[in-house]
This record gives structure tokens, sequence and C-alpha cells, in this order.
């Protein structure tokens, strides 16, 4: 007796396990969904390469250490030169680097005389800082109305600008310097060869108020000055206001000399237009001193201390990197295990590699932010002790937090990659 054929029941989607209507994918809750690795935020990443870094603190510290003592070279033989330097190059700017003199030819007929304007016209161009001028009243002094006429000193009376001891690079032993408030006043201030001469050694309290006489005039000696190298013919000179030589010694407002200071970089540029912004009328009858011969053994000092200073930085940062280098290699190579067996419980290559490389930028950033520090510390110290300015190159500490870093990641790049491609059972073979 055959058996009826039955019809086997279809199940509908409904009623599939895990499925839906019209869909055959299985549900968000399915074991599918649960084979899924999680995910991890940039937040979530730094928390782990942190917990790393502070659960092996004495390797930690000691990496560190060296990474902070080759960015702390870096920047000591890097800012001690370069303070030294800037130390040599305040001096030598002292020396009047940046400053020309104009005086018109001698010896023409008739004389040529530069414009009373002729200062101010220097003073606008550009690269002008400073222009300032003296000019020869032709008179005399002496000490006082009963000095004998015959006894000549060998002081010239010099109508002289306000701004004078700038332009000069000056400096006052006693007293003060002329300026607006006795611009009319017969007040003289006296070189420090003519002060001996006219006896007149210092000023001070007690000491009275010494006087001479000018043109006939009486003046009170109201400054005396310190030797000027640039200008040594005012240590012989004795200056009063340009407009005091106006009322009183029939000055007719022509400069003599006219100094002028100006931007280094354009010193070349501003010779070159001072005779025709003097005196356009006559440029040819303008003579300009060339810059001092220290200038340019200044500007060749710059270029081989920059030279210098680029090699040291480069030799030092190549050092350091090294020491980067073996460190977060010998870094990654004791980890691997800890690494494999992540990767056994279910971490993504993405994760290793990822959680490795933001732990080595944390260890080198904080090594080359503690060089840094250590190493500004150092050159600031030793650069007071020695009464240097204090030089530190931005480039040097910037290059030094950047540069370790760059290496950190660059040692650390292979190892971890290399880490996070191990199987679960090499991983764990290694236990």
């Amino acid at each position: 007796m055959r058996t009826p054929l039955t019809r086997t029941p279809t199940r509908t989607a409904d009623e599939r396990p895990g499925g839906t209507r019209g869909d055959a994918r299985p549900k968000a809750g399915g074991i599918a969904a649960l084979s899924r690795p999680v995910r991890l935020t940039p937040a979530d990443v730094v928390m782990l390469a942190v917990a790393g870094v502070r659960s092996r603190r004495l390797r930690s510290v000691l990496s560190a250490l060296g990474i902070s003592l080759g960015i702390a070279t870096m920047i000591v033989v890097t800012g001690i030169p370069a303070s030294g330097h800037k130390a040599l190059m305040r001096e030598l700017s002292a020396l009047g680097t940046n400053m020309l003199q104009v005086v018109p030819l001698p010896d023409q007929n008739p004389p040529v005389r530069l414009p009373e304007k002729s200062v101010d016209m220097a003073d606008r161009i550009g690269p002008v800082t400073v222009a300032s001028a003296v000019a020869n009243t032709n008179t005399v002094i002496r000490r006082s109305d009963r000095a004998d006429a015959d006894d000549y000193l060998g002081i010239t009376v010099l109508a002289a600008k306000h701004n004078l001891l700038k332009a000069v690079h000056g400096d006052l032993r006693h007293g003060r310097f002329l300026g607006p408030a006795s611009d009319r006043l017969p007040t003289v201030v006296l070189g420090s060869t003519a002060a001996s001469r006219l006896g007149v050694p210092r000023l001070g309290a007690g000491l009275g108020t010494p006087m001479v006489t000018v043109n006939g005039t009486w003046f009170t000696v109201v400054g005396i000055l310190d030797p000027v190298p640039l200008a040594p013919e005012l240590d012989r000179a004795a200056l009063v206001g340009w407009e005091t030589a106006r009322d009183r010694l029939r000055f007719d407002g022509h400069p003599t000399v006219i100094y002028v200071n100006a931007r280094e970089e354009a010193l070349e540029d501003v010779r070159a237009v001072l005779p025709a912004t003097v005196n356009p009328a006559l440029p040819q009858a303008v003579r300009v001193s060339r810059p001092s011969d220290v200038l340019a053994a200044k500007r060749a000092s710059e270029n081989n201390a920059s030279a210098l200073f680029l090699g040291l930085a480069a030799v030092a940062l190549l050092v350091g990197g090294v020491g980067v280098a073996n460190t977060m290699f010998i870094s990654v190579l004791e980890r691997r295990r800890e690494i494999g067996l992540r990767r056994a419980l279910g971490a993504s290559r993405g994760q290793i590699r990822n959680q490795f490389l933001v732990e080595a930028v944390a260890l080198s950033a904080f090594g080359g932010a503690a060089g840094s520090l250590l190493g500004v510390l150092v050159v600031v110290g030793y650069a007071l002790s020695q009464g240097w300015p204090p030089a530190v190159p931005p480039g040097a500490v910037l290059g030094g937090c950047g540069g370790a870093v760059l290496v950190g990641i660059a040692a650390g790049v292979y190892p971890s990659i290399t880490a996070s491609r191990m199987t679960p059972s090499e991983a764990l073979s290694t236990l």
C-alpha cells in the first residue's frame, strides 16, 4: 500500500531563524554581528597608549631620558655658540658697522657747502635709522676772558644736533648732553681731550659750575664726553647747540659732517643714493665714506657661524635620532608577546598598529619636550654666566621635538607591523 504523497510545509520568511521578511541577512544581534571587531575611537587609542607608557614607568623614563639627552645636546651645541656669536655681533655693531659719514669734497674753488636741509633729506631715506650732523663755527674757545690770545689749544667749536651721540654711538662721562630745553642757552659739552686741555676734568656736586668763553661769550659746561672711537674728531671739540650757534656765534646753518646710520643689509644702497640726496645740485662734490671693514668681517662671521651651527645641529640630531630609533625598536621587540596576545584575543591589526604608533609619539614627544627644556636652561645659564645675551635658535627647539617624534614613528612602524601580523597560535606559543 503506497503512502500518499504529502507536501512539506514551506517556512515563511518570518519563521526562518534569524531572518526577516524579504531579507535573508541575519539580524543585527546575530552571530555575525558578534564577530565584528569593536571600533576604537581616537580617544580610546590615546588612553591605551598612555596606559602602556604608564604600566612600564621605569622603562618609559629611561627611554624618554635617552631621547631627552639627544635633543638637549642638539640645543646646547647650537645655543651656546649662537649666544657667543650674538655677543660678538653686538660688539662689532658698536664699532660702527652701520655708520656712514658725508662730507663735501675739500679744496674746491669755490668751496662746496652742504645745504641747510641736507640732514633732513638724508633722514627721509627709507633704510636710514639716524641722521645727525656737526658744523664748524670757526670760533675760538678759551679757559676765560683773561687767557692769552696766543694760547692755541687745538679745540674746534662745533654746532651739534641733539641726536649726535646716538649717531656716533657716543656716551657721556659727566653731566648731560645738549637738548631742546637748552637749545638757545649758552651751554657747551666738551670732548674728552678738550675737557682735559681746558682744565675741566669732571663735573659734579661741590665742584662748582665751570665756564669757558667762546668767541668772547661765556658758556656753561654742562657735559663731558667719553672718548668716541667712531668719531675721534669729537674728542678735541666743544659742542654747542645748533640754534645757540645761530644766535650767538653767527653760524649760517650749513652742516660740515653728516653722520648717517642705516640698516646693515641696505648700507651699500644708502651709500649710493646719499650724494644726490643731500646735495642734488652737486652730487659729484660730495664724498661718502665706504662701509667699515668690520662690516665685511661681521658678515663673513655670520655666514661661517650659520654653516657651523647647521653642521653641529645635523650631527647632534643624527646622534639623538639613532638613540631614539634604538630605544623604540627594543621597546617593540619587548612587547611583541603582548601585542600578539591582544591580536589573538580579537584586536585587529589596525588597532595594534595605531596603539603602538600613538604610544611611540607620546613617548617621543615627552622626551623631546623634556630635552628641549633642559637644553634651553643649560644655554641660558651658561650664557648669563659669561655675560652673553642668551640666544636659543627656535629651529633647534622645533626641529628637536619634531625630529624626535618623526624618528620615533619611523623606528616603530616596521616592528609594529611585524608584530601585528603574528597569528594567535604564534603569539600564544611565545608565552
